[in-house]
Protein backbone atom coordinates (compact mmCIF):
# COMPACT_ATOMS: atom_id res chain seq x y z
CA UNK A 1 0.00 0.00 0.00
CA UNK A 2 2.87 2.34 0.56
CA UNK A 3 4.22 2.22 -2.93
CA UNK A 4 0.77 2.77 -4.36
CA UNK A 5 0.21 5.68 -1.93
CA UNK A 6 3.56 7.38 -2.84
CA UNK A 7 2.78 7.07 -6.84
CA UNK A 8 -0.83 8.57 -5.94
CA UNK A 9 0.45 11.42 -4.29
CA UNK A 10 3.20 12.03 -6.35
CA UNK A 11 0.42 12.32 -9.23
CA UNK A 12 -1.13 14.40 -7.54
CA UNK A 13 1.60 17.05 -6.72
CA UNK A 14 2.61 16.80 -10.12
CA UNK A 15 -1.16 16.93 -11.53
CA UNK A 16 -1.37 20.14 -8.98
CA UNK A 17 1.62 22.26 -10.38
CA UNK A 18 0.83 21.46 -13.68
CA UNK A 19 -2.70 22.86 -13.49
CA UNK A 20 -1.71 25.70 -12.22
CA UNK A 21 0.85 26.42 -14.38
CA UNK A 22 -2.28 25.75 -17.13
CA UNK A 23 -4.66 27.99 -15.56
CA UNK A 24 -1.97 30.73 -16.30
CA UNK A 25 -1.15 29.90 -19.21
CA UNK A 26 2.51 29.24 -18.93
CA UNK A 27 4.74 26.40 -20.02
CA UNK A 28 3.38 23.49 -17.90
CA UNK A 29 7.20 22.29 -17.23
CA UNK A 30 8.24 25.89 -16.41
CA UNK A 31 10.08 25.66 -13.21
CA UNK A 32 10.88 21.74 -13.29
CA UNK A 33 12.20 22.18 -9.37
CA UNK A 34 8.45 22.99 -8.25
CA UNK A 35 7.21 19.79 -10.08
CA UNK A 36 9.34 18.30 -7.71
CA UNK A 37 8.83 19.55 -5.30
CA UNK A 38 5.03 19.23 -5.79
CA UNK A 39 5.75 15.28 -6.43
CA UNK A 40 7.47 15.37 -2.98
CA UNK A 41 5.02 17.36 -0.99
CA UNK A 42 2.06 15.03 -2.74
CA UNK A 43 3.48 11.91 -1.48
CA UNK A 44 4.11 12.89 1.91
CA UNK A 45 0.36 14.03 1.99
CA UNK A 46 -0.73 10.77 0.87
CA UNK A 47 1.24 8.84 2.79
CA UNK A 48 0.07 10.40 6.39
CA UNK A 49 -2.91 9.94 5.16
CA UNK A 50 -2.97 6.77 5.07
CA UNK A 51 -1.17 6.73 8.31
CA UNK A 52 -3.87 8.72 10.10
CA UNK A 53 -6.74 6.52 8.38
CA UNK A 54 -4.94 3.46 10.06
CA UNK A 55 -4.34 4.62 13.15
CA UNK A 56 -8.11 6.47 13.54
CA UNK A 57 -9.32 2.39 12.31
CA UNK A 58 -7.23 1.63 15.29
CA UNK A 59 -8.66 4.02 17.92
CA UNK A 60 -12.13 3.44 16.41
CA UNK A 61 -11.89 -0.65 16.95
CA UNK A 62 -10.26 0.47 20.59
CA UNK A 63 -13.34 2.96 21.30
CA UNK A 64 -15.75 0.16 19.72
CA UNK A 65 -14.55 -2.67 22.23
CA UNK A 66 -14.50 -0.14 25.14
CA UNK A 67 -17.93 0.48 24.68
CA UNK A 68 -19.57 -2.86 23.94
CA UNK A 69 -17.45 -3.67 27.53
CA UNK A 70 -19.15 -1.30 28.71
CA UNK A 71 -22.79 -2.11 28.01
CA UNK A 72 -22.55 -6.05 28.44
CA UNK A 73 -21.25 -5.06 32.33
CA UNK A 74 -24.21 -2.72 32.33
CA UNK A 75 -26.81 -4.95 30.88
CA UNK A 76 -25.51 -8.75 31.39
CA UNK A 77 -23.70 -8.23 34.88
CA UNK A 78 -25.52 -10.13 37.78
CA UNK A 79 -24.94 -8.40 40.60
CA UNK A 80 -28.04 -7.65 42.05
Amino acid sequence: MAVSATVIGALLGLGTQTYSNALRKLPYMRHPWEHLLGMGLGAVFVNQLVNWDAQLQKDLDQMLEKAKAANERRYFDDDD
